[in-house]
């Protein structure tokens, strides 16, 4: 009696394992701790995204995610109210994505920010899919895939945004997801991967707009560069490709310009109710250069530091994306060098260094020197790259550590750089976590020891493998720590970042406190009644939102906040209209909005300044019953400064008896 036995060869082979036993265990050809220790860092991911998460996040958002629960009108457009009288300042993509999740489970912080978990834990799985497949060794792959996808997981200001429900979460994973696209499009060289890569693209322009053209020239220049296809191919599918970018990112701001305006939200953020203008201007341009007459370049500085190549560096972004900014830096100069010097720099396919190392650049010139509105947060679309290039090179630079002499210095000097900035970054706050920074300190200097002598003086590779596990320590101690620090507070939604204050003002929300002078607005512009001194909701000091709650982030608006008594008054005698209220701003729309369920009227807009509301609009909607109530702010008049309104809203409403500010248009 014979026993049928599976031959050598049909073990070994990637595809015997079942396609769920792949997914969890990889295939018989990969290292035996490559999966396991994948699944290990999701969990992770998934702990820091989605642990102790409560409350709304970035209200302005929340607001408008609750009322496209409410109306579908309001949730094409992206509406901030079911009444959809103004949209958001950015396209509704990532609304959409929250307001299907919202619908299908009924509002609530977790089913808001679920879906910004998942695709925070999603992105991660990507940049190692990524990586992992750009080397031809399976068994280096998988090494620098690790790598990156911890540098991913534990990147501060990416915990930070991944918690909240700001739409670059849902941006970086669609660039992550293109970007695997288009590294698929170079290896196979079919035209599908590179037209979806377009595709994603366009998808993330209606996430966050021009922003998402960042990668653009990286993974242009990666494909004329690395296709394996002739020129007037490459140059064919890139227009192409193109023309999918072109489409994709289109459709939405074509529909809504063409759409008759009076039938239709007014655009938020836009000077002339156009979405084009708002790509232009307060989402294009006006970030790079600034808006308005100096107005927007005191915005960048408030929220993030004067513009110059050390902004990312600086006390108040550091601490959220540079830390392993050295490593990068030393990474690129190393794999440039090798590739000019045909140095065996670890496997990772010339194209990886391209598509990366480009993104990298990009988006380092962009953010170190926009003159306009710059948040920290911003930084977590370069995350991805981060990652990547840390994987990459600590393979790269091992390699040539262990086979030539002539660059086995690359790699202790990497992690001298990156161990002495974490030091730095971390003594900025000697009060929080002291003795971090000594420790890192420490590793750092036994890490370089040890390359060092195992180098000189061959031995049992136990020496290096200590240097190895400290240069990680090093690497990692410092951004880990601060990635935690999110999960012992409730998401601030207005600013979001994480770890210690450094004592410096970057803008309300943020670590450091409030800016002299008060909040500064999305144009940099302090709007009418804001000030650093109380809580941001009362200018009494009490720091209350409205129906009593604690004021955080956004919470009751600039200027005069909507308190529990006006909101009760509001909701007892909306009666038939659409809008409980008329009020001069979106922050204080978006806080009665939650707390009531009802939609609110924000005539001017995120900050009060957009021409929206004009006295033909207003008189309209008075008449036909869908307004009574209008809130004239203390600070200044509806709309910032729209004296015509004011002035109608003066002379043809009467003030409401016991109700400070309020006018009554329908009596």
């Amino acid at each position: 009696m014979s026993v049928a036995t599976a031959s050598p060869s049909r073990r070994a082979h990637p595809a015997s394992r079942g396609r769920a036993a792949r997914l969890f265990l990889g295939s018989e050809s990969d290292p035996r701790w490559s999966r396991p220790a994948l699944w290990a860092v999701l969990a992770a991911a998934s702990v820091l995204y989605a642990w102790g998460l409560s409350g709304d996040a970035n209200e302005y958002y929340a607001a408008a995610v609750l009322s496209g629960t409410q109306s579908w009108k309001a949730f094409f457009f992206g509406a901030l109210d079911a009444g959809s009288f103004i949209t958001v300042d950015k396209p509704p993509l990532a609304l959409w994505v929250m307001g299907l999740s919202a619908r299908i489970l009924g509002y609530g912080t977790w089913s808001m920010l679920l879906p910004q978990t998942l695709a925070g834990v999603a992105a991660v799985a990507l940049v190692h899919a990524a990586v992992r497949r750009s080397f031809a060794d399976a068994r280096q792959g998988h090494a620098a895939a690790l790598v990156a996808a911890v540098a991913m997981t534990l990147t501060p200001i990416t915990v930070a945004i991944n918690r909240d429900n700001n739409p670059d979460t849902v941006l970086v994973l669609l660039l992550v997801l293109a970007a695997w696209c288009c590294l698929r499009a170079l290896r196979t060289g079919r035209t599908g991967p590179l037209l979806l890569c377009a595709l994603l693209v366009g998808l993330g322009f209606n996430t966050k707009m021009l922003q998402a053209y960042l990668v653009v020239p990286a993974f242009a220049a990666a494909y004329l560069a690395c296709a394996r296809v002739p020129w007037p191919r490459r140059v064919g599918r890139l227009l192409a490709a193109g023309a999918v970018l072109a489409v994709s990112s289109a459709w939405w701001m074509v529909v809504v310009d063409l759409w008759p305006a009076g039938s239709r939200p007014y655009v938020g953020g836009s000077t002339d109710n156009s979405v084009r203008d708002l790509v232009i201007g307060y989402n294009g341009l006006g970030r790079i250069f600034g808006q308005g007459a100096g107005g927007a370049g005191r915005g960048g500085a408030g929220f993030g530091g004067e513009a110059g190549a050390g902004r990312l560096f600086n006390d108040i972004v550091g601490g959220q994306i540079s830390w392993l900014l050295p490593f990068c830096a030393v990474a690129l100069a190393f794999a440039v060098a090798a590739r000019l010097r045909r140095i065996d720099d670890g496997g990772a396919s010339g194209a990886a260094w391209l598509l990366w190392g480009g993104w990298f650049a990009v988006h380092y010139v962009i953010f170190s020197f926009a003159g306009g509105t710059f948040h920290p947060y911003y930084t977590t679309a370069m995350a991805p790259a981060v990652a990547a290039l840390t994987g990459m090179g600590a393979v790269g630079m091992w390699r040539a550590y262990r086979r030539s002499r002539a660059w086995c210095w690359v790699l202790p000097l990497a992690v001298a750089a990156t161990g002495g900035w974490s030091f730095t970054v971390l003594r900025r706050t000697p009060d929080w976590a002291p003795w971090l920074a000594w420790a890192v300190l420490g590793a750092t200097a036994v890490a370089v020891a040890g390359l060092l002598l195992a180098r000189l003086r061959p031995g049992p590779a136990r020496l290096a493998g200590v240097a190895l596990a400290a240069a990680l320590a090093a690497g990692l101690a410092g951004p880990a720590a601060y990635a935690v620090t999110p999960l012992q507070s409730e998401v601030n939604g207005t600013n979001p970042t994480a770890g210690p204050s450094t004592g410096r003002a970057g803008g309300f929300g943020m670590p450091g406190g409030m800016p002299p002078g008060g909040l500064p607005s999305a144009d940099g512009r302090t709007p009418p009644g804001a000030s650093g001194g109380s809580g941001p909701d009362d200018p009494g000091g009490s720091g209350r939102g409205p129906a009593g709650m604690p004021g955080q982030g956004g919470r009751g608006g600039f200027g005069r906040g909507v308190g529990a008594g006006l909101t009760s008054y509001l909701v007892a005698h909306q009666g038939g209209a659409t809008w409980l209220a008329a009020v001069n701003s979106a922050q204080q729309a978006s806080a009665v909005i939650l707390a009531t369920g009802r939609p609110a009227l924000a005539m001017g807009g995120f900050t009060g300044g957009d021409p929206a509301m004009t006295v033909s609009r207003i008189e309209e909607l008075v008449a036909s019953g869908r307004l009574r109530y209008v809130l004239q702010d203390g600070g200044g008049a509806p709309g910032r400064g729209n004296s015509e309104v004011a002035a109608w809203v003066t002379r043809n409403c009467a003030a409401v008896d016991g109700q400070d500010g309020l006018y009554d248009c329908g009596s």
